[in-house]
C-alpha cells in the first residue's frame, strides 16, 4: 500500500489525481492486475469520470449541492453535514484495471478526489495488485 496526499483548494472541488494515480502504478511495476484508489475521509470521495469537458465536473457539484443543500436542519452539529451526505453518495473507493502497466481508463475518464469540506490536504492510499 501506498499513500499519497493532495491538497484541495476550495470546500468543494473535483481535482483531478489521475497522474498520481498512474505514477504510483508504474512504480508498483505491475503489467495486468487491479489499482484500487481509497480516500480515508468522512467528507471526501473518490470517483472515475470524464476529463475531456470542465463543465462535467461544474454539473457534478452544482447537482449534488442542489441535492444535498449546506443548510437544512441536520442534526450533527459541525456545520458539515452535507459534506458527509456528498461524500457517502460518491463513494470513498473505486478499482481500475492495470493493462500494460497503465490504468485501463476510457479515453475520457480520469480520477478524481472529489473534496467537500475543504480545503485541506487529503490522504490517498493506493494498493496496486497484480503480476
Amino acid at each position: 500500500m501506498r499513500t499519497l496526499e493532495q491538497r484541495t483548494p476550495r470546500r468543494e472541488c473535483l481535482v483531478d489525481i489521475t497522474s498520481l494515480v498512474l505514477r504510483a502504478v508504474a512504480e508498483a511495476g505491475v503489467s495486468q492486475g487491479l489499482c484500487t484508489v481509497f480516500v480515508p475521509h468522512t467528507t471526501a470521495g473518490v470517483t472515475v469520470n470524464e476529463n475531456a469537458d470542465p463543465d462535467v465536473s461544474h454539473d457534478i457539484l452544482s447537482f449534488l449541492a442542489e441535492l444535498v443543500p449546506r443548510s437544512w436542519p441536520y442534526r450533527h452539529v459541525e456545520g458539515n453535514s452535507d459534506a458527509h451526505i456528498k461524500a457517502s453518495l460518491v463513494g470513498s473507493s473505486v478499482q481500475i484495471p492495470v493493462s500494460g502497466g497503465r490504468l485501463a481508463l476510457g479515453t475520457w475518464q480520469a480520477v478524481y478526489l472529489a473534496e467537500f469540506d475543504g480545503p485541506r490536504t487529503r490522504k490517498i492510499s493506493l494498493v496496486v495488485q497484480g503480476s
